[in-house]
């Protein structure tokens, strides 16, 4: 375990409110090539699980399905910590942040899709809440990731 998470760990509600109240996470996939792949995306935090839209095609999407493991980050820059010495060496960086490790897939099941998208829409868009979504549903995926570890830390 990093020493940061021993001593510095974000408790359940900090986390939670952190995946709430960010717009912007990194969902991290192994490409077919063997290699990570990481791309930032807007998310929803519901029911326990991560909530990501996208279009129906793409790279995350087809190393998903060839390896449903993921890995999903959300940090909070909060500013540079300057040392009273003028050491480059001793700067530091205040922030909170949150890894999610588990398994994604896509949502087939229409109810659910739908339940997400309007919790993303009350998230990035609540003007828009209860707008029909029309026939752009259809050309919209929506990722589940179900959470296997969920770590916090933070440093101020």
């Amino acid at each position: 375990m990093q020493n940061r998470m021993k001593t510095h760990p974000l408790t359940e509600d900090e986390i939670n409110i952190l995946l709430d109240e960010e717009s912007v996470g990194r969902l991290a996939t192994i490409g077919a090539d063997g290699f990570p792949y990481i791309v930032p995306v807007h998310f929803v935090h519901h029911n326990q699980k991560i909530y990501i839209h996208g279009l129906i095609r793409g790279q995350k999407l087809d190393n998903i399905a060839a390896n449903p493991n993921v890995c999903f980050e959300v940090d909070l820059f909060e500013g540079f910590i300057m040392p009273d010495e003028k050491s480059p060496c001793d700067v530091n960086t205040k922030y909170r942040s949150v890894i999610i490790t588990g398994t994604a897939k896509v949502v087939e099941d229409e109810k659910t899709k739908e339940e997400a998208l309007n919790e993303i829409v009350e998230k990035y868009t609540p003007t828009l809440m209860g707008a029909p979504f029309g026939s752009g549903i259809k050309a919209t995926a929506v990722i589940e990731i179900s959470v296997e570890e969920c770590t916090g830390k933070y440093y101020s």
